[in-house]
Formats: C-alpha cells, structure tokens, sequence
C-alpha cells in the first residue's frame, strides 16, 4: 500500500543536505532565474556550526527606532505562536526590521526560547540580533544582518503580510531553507522531488572530488571528470524537466 508523505518526513529528508546543493537541484528545473530566490549576503548565520534549518515562513514586520502608538509591544507573539498550528510543518519565523539603519535587536533568549517551545525551526531578521550565547545554548537556528546589544522600542507592526529579507520577498508559507551558507526559498512545486535529485547530483558532483582528491591528477585528467561531471549533471536536468 502506498503511503503518503507527510510535512515533516519532506522536512527532514530536506535537511540532510547542506542550502548550496539544494540551490543547485533547483536550478535543474530552470523554475526561476539562477540569481534570485536567495537571501543575499547581508543575511548571515548566526550559529555557522548548527546543521540546515528548513520549515515555513511566518512573516512579521517589525521596528524599534521609535515606540509603537499603543498596546502591548510583544503583541504580535500571539499571533504568530498561533499561526504555527496552520502550517504544514515546523516554522521559520521571518521579520522584516522596517528601520533604516537597524536601530535594536529584534531578538533575545526569551523570543527565541518562546518560538522554540511552540515548535519554530529558526528565525530569519533582517535587523539585529542578541543574547547570542543564550540562543546558541537552546539549539535555536537565527540568521541576522548583525548584532546589537539592546532591544530599543521593539514592537511588531504586521503578521502574515509578504515581507522583503536579504533582497527577495517572503510570503507567509514559503518554504526555506537555510545553513551556514545561507537562506534559500525551495519552490512548492519541486519541492518533494528535490531530495532525491539532491542525492545523484552529488554523486555526479563526487566524480570530480574523487579525481582531485586522487594521486597525480592531471589537467587531462581533470577534463576528462569534469566532462563526465558536467554529462551527469545535464542528463538529470533533462529527466527532472521531463525531456527525455
């Protein structure tokens, strides 16, 4: 009897692999231009050494360079501790910081703490992080554009809006993945299929590393590999797109 994939088995055969090979797969599809639906590098791990980070955006926007107009400033952490329930799988919780430059970190040891007890996979800011020390002792995945020590006047402004992080927009839902390399969005459509070509990419890609890695390899060698390299390669293009 066939059985049905659920959300958190795609997550986690997902996150076997490291984002510069997952970015690679996807292009075999030639679903998006090859130079977008990353985060670009002023989106940075915070934690390099801890293993892929892969769930659903839950999108805030976010300031602290002034007080919020009225109410309580962690507000929007209900909202978004709800929002998890209608995901699919883990979630990523993604904040755009609104105030150019950063003003304050968007976030501490009790937020990601919180984010981690209700089941968050990590957290992506395009502003400032802090308690470094303490979030790397939870195992909490977080990628910022830096570190500042004090919270200012944090508040959230919208949940479950797109928001712009490292140069691509995030809507809520989307599929991400990131490492110390960075963050990528994994298209929905080719999503279950890209585990396995992640696989039989990186066997094309060992073809060369076994050469190099060899005794006296030469230039004639080296061709010679990355010739079968670059056949392997094409040829699973080929077949993931349905050409052949």
């Amino acid at each position: 009897m066939a059985t049905t994939e659920t959300a958190g088995d795609l997550l986690e055969r997902l996150a076997r692999y490291d984002t510069p090979t997952i970015c690679n797969v996807i292009e075999l599809w030639n679903c998006r231009p090859r130079n977008e639906g990353y985060m670009g590098q002023g989106i940075q791990a915070c934690f390099p050494e801890m293993p892929p980070m892969v769930g659903y955006a839950v999108t805030t926007t976010f300031r602290s360079g002034s007080p919020p107009r009225d109410g309580d400033v962690y507000s929007g952490l209900n909202e978004q501790i709800e929002s998890f329930a209608r995901l699919p799988g883990a979630a990523i919780v993604v904040f755009q910081d609104i105030d150019e430059p950063t003003a304050a970190a968007t976030f501490g040891e009790v937020m990601c703490s919180t984010y981690k007890a209700f089941g968050a996979a990590g957290l992506i800011t395009s502003g400032a992080g802090r308690d470094l020390d303490q979030v790397r002792e939870i195992g909490f995945p977080a990628f910022t554009n830096g570190t500042i020590c004090a919270h200012g006047y944090c508040h959230m402004l919208q949940t479950g809006v797109p928001v712009s992080v490292g140069g691509i927009v995030v809507n809520p839902g989307d599929l991400l993945h990131g490492d110390c390399n960075g963050v990528t969005n994994v298209p929905a459509e080719i999503a279950s299929e890209i585990s396995d070509v992640c696989a039989e990419f990186m066997v094309a890609e060992q073809v060369v590393l076994d050469y190099v890695r060899g005794e006296s390899p030469s230039p004639a060698g080296f061709a010679e590999a990355r010739n079968e390299c670059g056949a392997m390669i094409a040829e699973l293009g080929r077949r993931v797109r349905g050409e052949n």
